[in-house]
């Protein structure tokens, strides 16, 4: 059911999202560190600007192939720039990344990073799926609690929103990169 009320909501949604970047202070993407950036759909015609101006030779997409079909770069025209692209689709509005896809996705945020180039991490508004990643990605990196590292991100991002599901997928997520490393 809730796939369903995600297909139905989400052009509505996404109108709003594109109103809200035009009449308030957010930003359709904030640069979290030197190499990544969590934003909102990267709509085809940002392409330029992303290679160009921020380094972004990887893309995760945390949406699922319906919202992605006429607004953005397929995996092939990202690759036709010399961007790499990783799906780890997720339901919208209450839809959790599994563990596997977010180790998967931190992974591939790192190896972008050893290249010394920026990934651009995204859902629809760049708030809950693709901020959880990037949440684990800072834990990861930082060794921080999922605490932290949502407050850093919300203090960039402030409209970012990790639901209650989402935030204990990266208790997960931490228990078993730092505390099972550990054991």
């Amino acid at each position: 059911m809730s796939g369903a009320l995600a297909r139905l909501l989400f052009y509505p949604t996404l109108a709003y999202n594109v109103v809200m970047e035009k009449v308030s202070s957010r930003r359709w993407f904030d640069r979290v560190d030197q190499n990544v950036i969590l934003g909102a759909l990267p709509f085809k015609s940002m392409t330029q600007e992303l290679v160009q101006k921020e380094n972004v030779k990887g893309v995760i997409t945390m949406n699922e192939e319906y919202e992605t079909k006429y607004f953005c770069n397929s995996v092939e025209e990202w690759k036709a720039v010399g961007v790499e692209q990783l799906r780890l689709s997720t339901v919208d509005l209450t839809g959790v990344p599994s563990l596997e896809n977010l180790h998967r996705g931190v992974e591939f945020a790192l190896r972008v990073k050893e290249q010394g180039a920026t990934v651009y991490i995204h859902c629809k508004a760049g708030r809950s799926r693709s901020a959880t990643l990037v949440a684990a990605y800072l834990i990861k990196l930082h060794c921080w609690s999922p605490e932290e590292a949502c407050q850093i991100l919300r203090s960039i991002r402030p409209h970012v929103l990790v639901h209650t599901a989402q935030m204990e997928m990266l208790h997960h997520y931490h228990q078993q990169v730092w505390i099972g490393e550990k054991s």
